[in-house]
């Protein structure tokens, strides 16, 4: 089986984006094609692309499915009722006065005890539910957090957020606040971009995924079975519902944005399946999911995938080689650094498509394409 280090690779600093292209659609999309029979062993297709011709490489009547979720200010400096300085992120809301919550502090902080943030108002340390704390706010969080907070920036970028990270680290579609960081393959979508998909008969739906910071969580054991996920809310309409099951009987393909909208589409099936219904469907729901996407794993709802380029050795690194091939994408991501592509958050893209369903070969139990 496949082990941390399958997933790791070499990047020069340099390629890291520390800020946003002025406009979204001027950056790069690498289109990949190595869905075949043999995915995993033939050279796959890379083609060179802007990302402003994405309307070109879908077909009318294709579905793709965005995560309308929008990224809360949830960064804190704050301090210790003694002084000691603290820094606090929200993780996630849990009620109009509650929220979980990672804090920085030199000691851990106990329950009971207030803390001070961004010198304007003071929150209660309450229970620990590991490995966050909860936080008792003094009115409405999303008042305070909108008010006082800053916008969290992911670890790699080396600047604070600045006003014009406030605009550019949202999507132009963004509507319901609760993640702590973007479902970035949505960045480089802009008006003019979903206007050209509309005209060429493409839908469109939405779900809600709200991020949290787990998603630059390190997996830190070789053995992948021993990595714990944090979990992540979702939300599932009955008119994505629908829209999936209209583009299926149509044979239209369905192509998530981002791994955001691909966790939670496979989450809803995954559990729609345990549910009773057939391998493929969903339906509504509301639910957390902490699903752990690695090769072998198979795809149940979506076909292509649109996503950015991901950290070595991280858990999205494991999905996008589980959805297109995991030599597939180590030739892409050589290709991407040969050719400087910018990576993570503020970086270029790939269209990915999904390979044959793997099976287990017989001599050594690792995951092939058949």
């Amino acid at each position: 089986m496949y082990t941390l280090s399958d997933f790791d690779f070499e990047l020069p600093p340099e390629l890291i984006a520390q800020t946003a292209l002025a406009q979204r659609s001027a950056s790069r999309l690498l289109e990949v094609e190595g869905a075949s029979a043999a995915a995993d062993t033939a050279h796959p297709r890379l083609t060179d692309r802007a990302f402003s011709a994405l309307p070109s490489l879908v077909a009318p009547g294709d579905l793709l499915v965005f995560n309308d979720t929008k990224v809360l200010k949830a960064r804190f400096p704050g301090q210790k009722a003694g002084g000691g300085k603290i820094e606090v992120l929200v993780e996630r809301l849990t009620g109009a006065r509650t929220a979980l919550a990672q804090i920085r502090a030199s000691k851990t902080p106990l329950a009971g005890s207030t803390l001070r943030l961004a010198d304007a108002f003071d929150v209660i340390v309450g229970e620990r539910v590991e490995p966050f704390y909860t936080l008792h706010f003094p009115q409405d969080c999303l008042e305070l957090i909108e008010q006082y907070g800053r916008l969290p920036l992911p670890p790699y970028i080396t600047h604070d957020a600045s006003d014009y990270d406030e605009h550019r680290y949202q999507t132009v579609y963004a509507a319901h606040p609760g993640a702590v960081a973007a479902p970035t393959a949505g960045l480089h979508f802009d008006a003019a971009l979903l206007a050209a998909l509309d005209a060429r008969g493409v839908q469109r739906a939405t779900l809600t995924l709200h991020v949290g910071a787990g998603t630059f969580q390190p997996v830190r054991t070789e053995n992948l079975a021993e990595h714990k996920m944090h979990t992540e809310w979702y939300e599932l309409s009955a008119a994505l519902v629908d829209a999936v099951a209209a583009t299926r009987a149509r044979g239209g393909r369905v192509i998530a944005v981002g791994t955001t909208s691909m966790r939670a589409l496979e989450a809803a099936a995954r559990a729609a399946q345990a549910a009773g219904l057939a391998p493929g469907n969903l339906r509504a729901a509301q639910a957390e999911t902490d699903i752990f996407i690695t090769p072998g794993y198979t795809f149940q709802v979506v076909d292509r995938l649109i996503t950015n380029f991901h950290l070595p050795k991280s858990t999205l690194l494991m999905l996008v080689s589980a959805f297109a091939g995991i030599e597939t994408m180590r030739a892409a991501y050589r290709h991407a650094i040969a050719n400087q592509y910018r990576f993570f958050s503020y970086g270029d893209a790939m269209l990915l498509t999904r390979s044959p369903a793997p099976c287990a070969s017989p001599a050594s139990n690792t995951p092939t394409s058949c």
